[in-house]
């Protein structure tokens, strides 16, 4: 953590309001999670400005909330500042941060920011290595359509029926829902109403070190609730279940409620078989004897979905959401940015983006695409993210792609890591018991051309990582595209 000399920003807030911050600038603002920060804070009055290495898609909606953008980092820009802002991906030697610590300025981790917006707020925080994005934007969603009103900061867009929403969005209502990030331990500056924990499956090692570490700090993410709170995690993941075994009785003790969902049966929630008809996917919950069994509609594919879903209902049921409310408002999730996010269809094939980045989540793809192929294959292109992550699970992701019919891996982005020369998407691909089935092309460009050239009518593309792979897409389209061209010229020719 950031913060300043030990100070809770959250007493501070509790106690002045959040005029205590004063100017307050965010160092690399145009990220998801920090441009959302940077707009609700502006939202509520807070004198804010940001400024980015790039220009980016964040900037212009900033500007126009009225944040002040900078394009660069120059010390100068803290002229006038009280209170700075940085994410874990600032490093210490940034100009602008460096300049705060010379000068004492006040500064916040994002996280701490966004703790101090949910002070007096019915607030909701979902952790967990996979699901956290999709499940808080169901919450909020189901809240929205109930018309609760209520504030949300999530990493990513929020698709509806109206159209997308930005993650970070300002509500008059009392609820504030929370993507609450466990990379780097930052999401136990949050103290929740309501703990959603989708899953405790190690990852981020890189900052932990040991699975024990990482069920540990989940730990203390439960022990953050407050009393009178409830936490709501799945009882078929068994580092979930671990967790409710280690902490019922102390929360128990401070008076939150435990609601487990799962498939399993000695679940509080029981969730049934995903169903497909008539192009959505059903599922039956058994959550509430008072109500009894209760059915929700999604267009959100796969059982992992599923399961997001049925936690958003329980978090939404207790801020307040009817039961017709809540299932009115998960049917009408579209699911969020880089999250399946259907991305184009050209000659039949159909392209779709998703940030999967853990071998879990891939293979929660892949299963959840062969149910929208159908007769077609799934084609993937895979983009590894952090060299000591794809070291780590190499093994694992190698097992998860071998659920497409087609694979090309390029190599890894680095995000925050130093370059390892030693790790490759070769790695990965080398590791693919189904012999020619994977293929690892190291150039981006080339890797995007390939998995075009593979493709066919009828197939499911997917682009797939946390990194700029979304960035091929339109690669991927524009090749789609000239196959079309040429196999329609061929056609013609062959017809004459």
């Amino acid at each position: 953590m950031s913060g300043s000399a030990g100070t809770d920003v959250r007493a501070l807030v509790a106690s002045d309001g959040l005029e205590v911050l004063g100017r307050t600038h965010l160092v690399g603002v145009g990220g998801a999670g920090m441009s959302a920060v940077a707009g609700l804070l502006a939202a509520r009055g807070v004198p804010v400005s940001g400024s980015d290495a790039q220009d980016g898609p964040a900037l212009a909606p900033l500007r126009s909330a009225g944040v002040t953008v900078f394009v660069g980092h120059d010390a100068a820009h803290l002229d006038g500042v009280d209170t700075v802002v940085v994410s874990s991906a600032v490093r210490e030697s940034n100009v602008e941060l460096a300049r705060a610590r010379r000068d004492g300025l006040r500064v916040l981790h994002r996280s701490e920011a966004l703790a101090a917006l949910m002070v007096g707020r019915r607030a909701v925080a979902v952790a967990g290595a996979h699901g956290k994005t999709t499940t808080s934007a169901m919450v909020a969603t189901a809240l929205l359509e109930a018309g609760l009103d209520p504030s949300f900061a999530i990493g990513g867009t929020v698709l509806t029926p109206a159209g997308a929403v930005a993650g970070g969005r300002p509500g008059a209502g009392p609820a504030f829902v929370a993507e609450a990030d466990e990379s780097d331990g930052s999401f136990l500056a949050y103290a929740p109403e309501v703990a959603v924990v989708t899953n405790v499956e190690p990852d981020h090692l890189d900052h932990y070190g040991t699975r024990e570490a990482f069920e540990d700090a989940f730990v203390a993410f439960t022990e953050r609730v407050a009393p009178g709170g409830l936490l709501v995690t799945c009882l078929d993941d068994p580092g979930a279940a671990r967790l409710v075994e280690r902490t019922r009785a102390g929360l128990a003790a401070r008076g939150v409620d435990v609601v487990t969902y799962g498939t399993d049966a000695r679940a509080d929630v029981v969730v049934g078989q995903v169903r497909l008809e008539a192009g959505s996917w059903s599922v039956t919950l058994d959550a509430d004897p008072a109500v009894g069994s209760t059915t929700l509609v999604l267009t959100a594919p796969g059982a992992h979905n599923a399961l997001n879903a049925a936690a958003a209902y329980v978090a939404a049921r207790r801020l307040g959401a009817s039961v017709p409310d809540a299932t009115a408002g998960l049917a009408a999730f579209r699911g969020t940015g880089r999250r399946f996010e259907h991305r184009g269809e050209v000659g039949g094939v159909r392209v779709v983006d998703d940030y999967a980045h853990h071998p879990t989540e891939v293979a929660a793809l892949l299963r959840a695409a062969r149910t929208v192929a159908q007769d077609g294959r799934v084609l993937a292109l895979f983009q590894p993210h952090l060299f000591s992550r794809t070291r780590t699970f190499a093994d694992e992701f190698a097992d998860a792609l071998d659920l497409a019919d087609v694979v090309i891996v390029t190599d890894v982005y680095a995000a925050r890591e130093d370059p390892d020369p030693e790790v490759t998407g070769a790695l990965i691909t080398d590791r693919v018991a189904t012999a020619g089935k994977a293929t690892f092309v190291a150039d981006r460009w080339e890797a995007a051309l390939a998995v075009a050239r593979a493709a066919r009518p009828g197939d499911l593309l997917l682009t797939v990582g946390a990194g700029d792979v979304t960035a091929l897409v339109p690669d991927v389209l524009a090749e789609l595209a000239r196959a079309a061209r040429a196999g329609s010229r061929s056609g013609a020719a062959g017809g004459a």
